[in-house]
């Protein structure tokens, strides 16, 4: 199972053009993969650098006809006439994909620029078994809120353990039970450096039986230093350091056969991730 993560910043690259074919293009060339994770895709956000105010969600299903698409979006809202705008995340499979669910992240008041956020939760059936496939985007501005985001991630991640671990009736129609799994692929942009005590909070055990999540660079490589994945062309918030992340149960980091970065491109602010697992 080949998966990507890309926070695309909705198709602009640095050459301050929004192509989203370009996008899926590098994509599929980098790994052909079989789930793709991406944040900050737009829809009907023309104030945004470059873009025309375009559905980038739709786009972005278009032009991968063979993936089921899921969007998880934290913004949604109408301009004066009635027109839905959205920014947010996708998950895209060409694996069976079983249940999404979709969790709003808190969302106090907070001085400051910040905005609501979303976790996308899929269960999907890879060629090894059921597994759920996360991806969020965490606010850059508010680390009381990429703390309190991160606490309400752990919460839904030991939320669906208790659910596996709970024998359930099924039903028909909407109480029909689909595959699902302990085991869990967290993905996304989650706006802190490796050493910041609130990204390693999501690497902490738990004291129910939930599967504690690991860093999948980690696992491969273990004191090498992540790869820088923003601000590599792009200075304005700050020296290159790395901000995106896949992390995996550690049930299933033996299957991680690779790990990698791809610090080259320059179709986004951020650098695509991808991951493999046997």
């Amino acid at each position: 199972m080949r998966l990507l993560t890309w926070n695309i910043q909705w198709g602009l690259g640095m050459d301050g053009r929004v192509d989203l074919a370009r996008i899926v293009s590098h994509a599929r060339e980098l790994a052909d993969p079989d789930v793709i994770c991406l944040q900050e895709v737009a829809d009907n956000m023309p104030d945004l650098a470059g873009s025309d105010g375009a559905d980038g969600f739709a786009a972005i299903a278009r032009l991968l006809p063979g993936y089921q698409a899921v969007t998880g979006t934290g913004v949604e809202i109408f301009d004066e006439a009635g027109g839905r705008r959205r920014f947010g995340n996708m998950v895209l499979s060409r694996l069976p994909l079983r249940q999404v669910l979709r969790h709003q992240l808190p969302w106090p008041g907070v001085a400051g620029l910040n905005m609501p956020r979303m976790l996308v939760e899929t269960s999907i059936v890879a060629p090894f078994g059921p597994v759920r496939v996360l991806t969020t985007h965490l606010e850059y501005f508010s680390a009381e809120l990429r703390a309190l985001g991160v606490d309400a991630i752990r919460a839904a991640h030991a939320q669906a353990s208790s659910r596996e671990m709970t024998p359930r009736d099924a039903g028909s129609g909407p109480y029909l039970v689909q595959p699902g799994s302990r085991s869990a692929i967290l993905t996304g942009d989650f706006n802190m450096r490796p050493a910041d005590p609130t990204r390693l909070r999501l690497l902490e055990p738990f004291d129910d039986g939930t599967l504690p999540f690991v860093d999948a660079w980690t696992v491969r490589n273990g004191e090498v230093p992540h790869p820088h994945s923003f601000c590599i062309a792009d200075g304005r918030y700050g020296e290159p350091h790395c901000a995106d992340y896949i992390l995996v149960t550690a049930d299933l980091a033996p299957r991680v056969t690779d790990i990698r970065y791809d610090t080259e491109t320059r179709l986004s602010d951020h650098q695509p991730v991808v991951l493999e697992l046997r």
